[in-house]
């Protein structure tokens, strides 16, 4: 079966980290792009970062550029978002997900045609 695992999310002060991991089961990140939306409550879920799997080239929410950081680790068919200077304003379902190609769902932020979907983790961030 085709999954994404996500663990990381929980309670963290304003100012503080934390570290998304996304892990592939079931098939390999290669020749797709990996990365998370995001939903708060009453929000439509936005863009938050991705990255290319085969060469590394990364994509973040301008607003959310400096603070959030999306890396891979190919022997481990892992994507890793650490989130630093956390704030309010970024509590969040956290979405990990997946499609073939470079991207586009994130750089269009359209979200529609993704091809796999995490369960999503909680992220809330105290003030």
């Amino acid at each position: 079966e085709v999954q994404l695992v996500e663990s990381g999310g929980g309670l963290v002060q304003a100012g503080g980290s934390l570290r998304l991991s996304c892990a592939a089961s079931g098939f390999t990140f290669d020749g797709y792009a990996v990365g998370w939306f995001r939903q708060a409550p009453g929000k439509e879920r936005e863009v938050v970062s991705c990255i290319t799997y085969s060469d590394g080239s990364t994509f973040y929410a301008a607003s959310l550029k400096g603070r959030f950081t999306i890396s891979r680790d190919n022997a481990k068919n892992t994507v890793y978002l650490q989130m630093n200077s956390l704030k309010p304003e970024d509590t969040a379902v956290y979405y990990c997900a997946a499609e073939l190609g470079d991207g586009g769902s994130w750089y269009r932020a359209d979200p529609r045609y993704l091809d796999v979907w995490g369960q999503g983790t909680l992220v809330t961030v105290s003030s």
